[in-house]
């Protein structure tokens, strides 16, 4: 049994969690009053928040002052062409049916599993997600590394004599290198162990600082001579830091638990496009 794809989980979540600004400066703190009127149907100030949640990101930090009007004009509008379609029939056509079938049906999905999130993704639960994942963790090891990116072994054996010579390891980078950070002096900046090519890792982190790779260091992009400047231990962020971090990957995880749990308890038929059964 293949394992189900995580995406309809992710898509949900990053729809549940999506920040909204402009809505949350238009949510009815205690009434909802009606801010229109069209034809008798009333336009509330939460269909104004709900079109805020709506809004393109880039349009999420407008003024409320200016967003507000804009949004009402925006409502009467889909209402006024709405009413016109409802007195059509339109909604009654079998097209439109299904169309309102599948919305109605993504409702249902966010809601479900938005009530799954809210039932996992409890302070408690992240400030012990932040102690497992991070807090009891060793700090990871970082070098600030510096590279001259070469064709042959014989060139970077070449780079390695002139460095014996005296040379400037980033005034040779900057004139024969052909790699990142050439412009700088070869600087990588501050890099993990999993940043790097495993063969260029290993030669990085076997060295102290100031001192050059007595070989050349071959990976798949080259011959590297290497230079490490500094080392450290990358600092762990804070739990308010992390937080949002931790809450995204807690509220993923709770999505992805509830849809394996139903999958598990549903009866689940696949067909082949010619009708026969797959397995």
């Amino acid at each position: 049994m293949p394992r189900p794809c995580p995406l309809f989980a992710l898509l949900a979540v990053a729809l549940l969690l999506a920040p909204s600004p402009a809505a949350a400066q238009l949510e009815p703190a205690t009434s909802d009053p009606v801010v229109a009127r069209v034809d008798g149907a009333e336009i509330r100030l939460s269909d104004v928040a709900d079109a805020a949640r709506r809004l393109p990101e880039q349009f999420q930090g407008m003024p409320t002052q200016i967003l507000y009007p804009l949004l009402i004009d925006q409502l009467i509008s889909e209402t006024v062409v709405t009413q016109a379609g409802r007195r059509e029939r339109l909604h009654e056509t079998p097209e439109l049916r299904r169309q309102l079938a599948r919305l109605e049906d993504r409702l249902v999905q966010q809601a479900l599993i938005a009530r799954a999130i809210d039932a996992e993704v409890t302070e408690a639960a992240l400030r012990e997600r932040y102690r497992r994942e991070i807090a009891e963790k060793p700090a990871e090891a970082e070098v600030r590394a510096r590279h001259i990116l070469v064709a042959t072994e014989t060139e970077a054996r070449a780079v390695l004599a002139d460095l014996a010579r005296g040379a400037d390891f980033a005034a040779l980078a900057r004139q024969l290198s052909r790699g990142p950070g050439a412009a700088e002096g070869g600087d990588l900046g501050f890099l993990k162990r999993d940043e790097m090519p495993d063969a260029f890792a290993e030669a990085a982190f076997a060295l102290a600082p100031g001192r050059v790779s007595a070989v050349p260091v071959r990976t798949q992009f080259g011959w590297h001579v290497i230079k490490v400047e500094e080392r450290r231990e990358q600092p762990r962020p804070t739990f308010e830091e992390a937080r949002e971090e931790l809450r995204r990957a807690a509220a993923e995880d709770a999505a992805e638990a509830l849809i394996r749990r139903l999958r598990a308890a549903a009866t689940i038929e696949r067909f082949a496009l010619d009708g026969a059964p797959l397995r």
